[in-house]
């Protein structure tokens, strides 16, 4: 499935959840934040080998699937956010691949840190 066609099934899903008319962009990244915790929990779940790991809301959770689930709810979350600010998603993504590429710098502790 084209990227084009994802989009517009999670802006007309948000706008059937009423999401675009009641929530607003600072309650939408706030609930990135939430879905990039959760994401965060599985990966910390995986480094340690585990399968399976109980979630922040007490489920017990297969770990590779709440990986996937979760980079996927953070996309659906900024694609809505993109939306509210009418913003075209791949425009942003251009804008900083665009300054990302020309940035300098090196691994430090597993992380890139600019120079």
């Amino acid at each position: 499935m084209k990227f084009q066609e994802l989009n517009e099934r999670v802006i007309l899903w948000a706008q059937e959840k009423g999401i675009l008319e009641k929530a607003t962009s600072l309650t939408q990244i706030n609930k990135t934040f939430e879905e990039v915790e959760e994401t965060k929990d599985a990966l910390f779940a995986k480094v340690n080998r585990l399968d399976y790991f109980t979630n922040s809301k007490g489920h017990i959770c297969n770990t590779e699937s709440e990986i996937i689930d979760g980079f996927g709810d953070i996309l659906v979350t900024i694609l809505i956010g993109c939306k509210m600010q009418d913003i075209d998603p791949l425009h942003a993504l251009e804008t900083a691949l665009f300054v990302i590429e020309s940035r300098t710098g090196k691994m430090k502790n597993g992380t890139f840190v600019k120079d």
